[in-house]
């Protein structure tokens, strides 16, 4: 029973695909009523039918662009003026576009820190006075193990995800006296839209086979394979759930062993 998440909802952002709609398809499973957090209302509508096919509760979304964090706040704020407050909030974006530190222009990092340091905030603030009612909250965010262990090409997404590594560490100790837990998930190289495109961008730059790329990648891993969505989404499952109430303020590597330290 300390899996079940009967009678919580949760907002998971970046829903329409990879991670976080393995994410909210998880959660569903378990019971949980789900909002979906996304820009592209066609495939919002789509995920959300899917998700009445796996439970039927009141699954619903909501319509936003992450470049814009008055959007966010504004939508979020609207649709709690009358709905039901959340128990969970998962945290996900899409990365920032690979490339080297060096070639990276000022606005690169400042678009990122709208997208996901800025964004993260104003949902957090957003949620934080329900979830200390209800005196249970799970805030998880879907980060990377860059926050551990930088990688190679991914200049402003190394940046921007220790930030928001940070923003995570400080938010978890202020909030735990609540009932509040606050924790990331740091995801390996997953079978996402956003791998494809590394992939590709790697075998173009290098005059290389996309085949080729992927074995260099495969031959980091300990596992010798590429992530399934839904192993990244149990994972926030566990978190999510009362099962975990007493872990907070931690990264949870999900990387078949790829990074290179504890």
């Amino acid at each position: 029973m300390v899996w079940q998440l009967e009678g919580k909802s949760a907002l998971v952002c970046g829903s329409t695909a990879g991670i976080g709609k393995a994410t909210a398809i998880e959660l569903a499973k378990l019971g949980a009523r789900i909002t979906l957090m996304a820009r592209n209302e066609a495939k919002l509508q789509q995920v959300v039918s899917e998700l009445k096919a796996i439970a039927d509760l009141p699954h619903d979304y909501i319509v936003v662009d992450f470049n814009d964090h008055t959007q966010v706040e504004a939508a979020i704020q609207n649709y709690l003026s009358s709905k039901p407050a959340f128990h969970i909030l998962v945290n996900n974006n899409g990365g920032p576009p690979a490339g080297p530190i060096l070639d990276a222009r000022p606005e690169s990092f400042l678009l990122a820190f709208e997208q996901h340091l800025l964004c993260n905030q104003v949902l957090v603030q957003s949620v934080f006075p329900g979830m200390k009612n209800a005196g249970y909250g799970r805030i998880i965010n879907i980060i990377s193990t860059s926050v551990k262990q930088p990688l190679h090409g991914l200049g402003v997404s190394n940046t921007i995800r220790a930030a928001v590594g940070n923003w995570a560490k400080t938010l978890a100790n202020e909030v735990a006296k609540f009932g509040i837990t606050v924790n990331n998930v740091l995801p390996g190289a997953t079978l996402t839209g956003r791998l494809e495109q590394i992939i590709e961008n790697k075998a173009t730059k290098n005059s290389r086979t996309n085949r080729e790329i992927e074995a260099e990648m495969l031959a980091e891993i300990p596992a010798a394979r590429f992530a399934k969505p839904e192993e990244i989404a149990w994972a926030v499952c566990y978190l999510a759930s009362p099962a975990a109430a007493y872990v907070n303020g931690i990264n949870v590597p999900v990387d078949g062993g790829r990074t290179g330290n504890l």
